[in-house]
């Protein structure tokens, strides 16, 4: 069965798993975040096919997520780089793996920890908050719709 387009759907949600919601793509951002780079680090980590990865990192890299560069250290080989649009999902995989902490593992917990690389404490708890910085739950957000006339477009690609 053929999976639905999302990238043009009118929810933000379903648009943003059309980029980055395959489970692999979620391991790759892991990873580069991690500072992986180089296309046999993302291999040896996650031990996929080449030619899934292959397919993968080329999605990331036309999704403006990841970009390719020359190697750091000025080999001949290339890195796959987060550009700042991938940076910027870097929330969302610290809300990912809190989530996971909390409700996949058993009462001894995870074997590693996600902590502050200045002071080595851990790190806190994503909170939604408000404009003036009240916690948010569920119940205290709706969703407004500004314009039901109005067409939505996707981005350009960069």
């Amino acid at each position: 069965m053929k999976r639905k387009n999302l990238e043009e759907d009118d929810c933000p949600i379903a648009r943003s798993l059309s980029e980055i919601g395959e489970w692999w793509s979620l391991l790759i951002l892991r990873d580069a975040f991690l500072g992986k780079r180089r296309f046999g680090e993302f291999e040896k980590s996650l031990g996929l096919a080449k030619n899934i990865l292959t397919s993968r990192l080329q999605k990331m890299v036309s999704h403006g997520i990841l970009e390719i560069a020359p190697a750091s250290d000025g080999s001949a080989y290339q890195e796959y780089v987060l550009t700042q649009k991938g940076k910027d999902l870097f929330p969302i995989l610290v809300s990912l793996r809190q989530w996971g902490e909390r409700y996949l593992f058993d009462s001894q917990g995870t074997n590693q920890i996600l902590v502050d690389e200045i002071n080595q404490k851990p790190i806190r708890k994503i909170e939604v908050r408000s404009h003036d910085g009240r916690e948010l739950k569920p119940k205290d957000v709706k969703l407004l719709f500004l314009d039901t006339k109005r067409k939505t477009k996707p981005a350009k690609k960069k």
